[in-house]
């Protein structure tokens, strides 16, 4: 049996193939949209990919359950559990508790474990060449390294009301009733690592077995003595916030996502039709420098998406497909790095992407306004924002500061003044500067505050 974790760090998000080895068969569990990793792999092992699977309807990224089917003609198998209101609007294999899925020597089991959403499955793998028990559990967002996939995104990001406490309830049967059934040497996969937004303390090992998690994890006491209330009380407390484009998400999954098959690569614009677009309002520049770059200069109603791990983040921060259709102009130093943004950008939808440029000159400049931390106190701000997670603010904030996180920020802009000038602030200056780049897109008047907290606390 070959089994293998392709992880994107940006979103901290796990998929696995998992393949027979003597038939050269293959299943994908949780795909992202670019797929090329999982055909490559595949190839790579001498596999075909002949079955893909999700563990449930995602929030936090994409799904590219479709899209691999489309490329490969593998059958897709999705959960039927969880009742009508979390059924699949897409065809495909229903698959409920206690079903497999034969790939030769290989059976892979779907176990209904409902909490973190209501139709959520983990799969037990048997390596049948070896044994007749099952040694390996795929667990998506039900069990993560140390932590729990949360309960509440379905009121965070889908609109529910107070499904936060059903779900923590279905955590804790599916807790004791599944996964401690388990003998304690199967092994845990999660979906996700350290810094994904689906859980509050995720570790950073990429495995765990059941054993471990019985007896280190928080909430392994609270299992032992049967003490529900006092799971939920602490499972709910001190979630982060979900970002604002996870509801886009588990909408667009839920539907199906749009298969965009094989995409022709990016190719170089020419300044002239840059300036033009941009003029008409045809297009979005994107500057994927580092904040300290962009404030020394950058280009007028320009984003900020910082090239690095997290372009699928912060690009879904502050780009609304749903609402804007203009292309994305990306700064790049090249075709290579180019493409790979798109590939990150595609992972949250958003794929209407132009073309690059490897340079500013000759594009309108324009330079963000700063302010010092020292200057703040005399500052005439119609609003003091911080762009921080609700549990830092907590931890210490700028005194009358509002939080409002970045990842949330620009679908509340109710919560904002109509008029005056909002000085922002995040950590250090990154989150900060994209936040920044999109409320000005948005038509706010913005000075960022230089350095941003830390700056601000190292005066004290």
């Amino acid at each position: 049996m070959l089994i293998e974790r392709i992880y994107d760090e940006d979103l901290a998000q796990a998929s696995y193939l998992i393949g027979c080895q003597a038939k050269g068969e293959a299943i994908v569990v949780d795909a992202r949209r670019d797929i090329a990793g999982y055909l490559d792999l595949a190839a790579a092992n001498g596999m075909r990919i002949v079955a893909v699977t999700e563990t449930h309807i995602h929030a936090d990224f994409l799904s590219g359950t479709r899209e691999l089917a489309a490329a490969t003609g593998a059958t897709v198998y999705v959960s039927g559990e969880g009742g009508p209101d979390w059924q699949y609007d897409f065809d495909g294999e229903r698959l409920h508790d206690l079903d497999t899925v034969k790939l030769g020597n290989i059976t892979v089991q779907a176990l209904h474990t409902p909490g973190h959403t209501p139709e959520h499955l983990s799969f037990l793998i048997t390596d049948g060449a070896f044994s007749d028990s099952p040694g390996y559990l795929l667990s998506g967002d039900f069990i993560f390294s140390g932590d729990l996939g949360r309960p509440d995104l379905l009121d965070e990001a889908a609109g529910g009301v107070d499904t936060r406490f059903a779900g923590a309830k279905q955590l804790f049967a599916s807790l004791r009733d599944k996964f401690l059934t388990l003998p304690d040497y199967v092994q845990v996969h999660p979906g996700h690592g350290a810094g994904s937004a689906c859980g509050k303390a995720l570790g950073a090992i990429p495995s765990s077995t059941v054993g471990y998690e019985r007896r280190y994890a928080w909430w392994g006491p609270y299992l032992e003595n049967n003490d529900e209330q006092g799971f939920i009380n602490e499972l709910l407390d001190g979630q982060p916030d979900a970002h604002a484009y996870f509801g886009r998400m588990k909408r667009e999954n839920r539907q199906g996502p749009a298969v965009m098959g094989e995409r022709a690569p990016l190719q170089e614009l020419s300044t002239d039709d840059v300036v033009r677009d941009l003029a008409a309002g045809r297009a979005i520049f994107v500057d994927t420098r580092s904040h300290a770059r962009v404030h020394e200069g950058t280009v007028a109603g320009s984003l900020n998406i910082p090239a690095g791990k997290s372009v699928a983040s912060f690009g879904a921060w502050v780009v609304d497909p749903e609402k804007d259709q203009n292309p994305l102009v990306l700064l790049a130093g090249g075709q290579e790095q180019a493409q790979e943004m798109w590939d990150h950008l595609v992972r949250v939808g958003i794929d209407n992407v132009a073309g690059y440029v490897t340079s500013i000159d000759g594009l309108p400049p324009f330079t963000p306004p700063l302010i010092q931390p020292s200057e703040l106190p005399d500052f005439d701000a119609a609003m003091v924002l911080d762009v921080r997670n609700r549990t830092e603010h907590s931890a210490g904030h700028i005194p009358g500061s509002y939080q409002l996180s970045g990842g949330r920020v620009l679908w509340h802009l109710d919560e904002l003044p109509e008029s005056g000038t909002i000085v922002t602030y995040c950590q250090s200056g990154v989150r900060n500067s994209v936040a920044a780049s999109g409320l000005r897109r948005a038509g706010y008047d913005v000075v960022e505050l230089d350095g941003s907290y830390a700056a601000w606390a190292a005066q004290k």
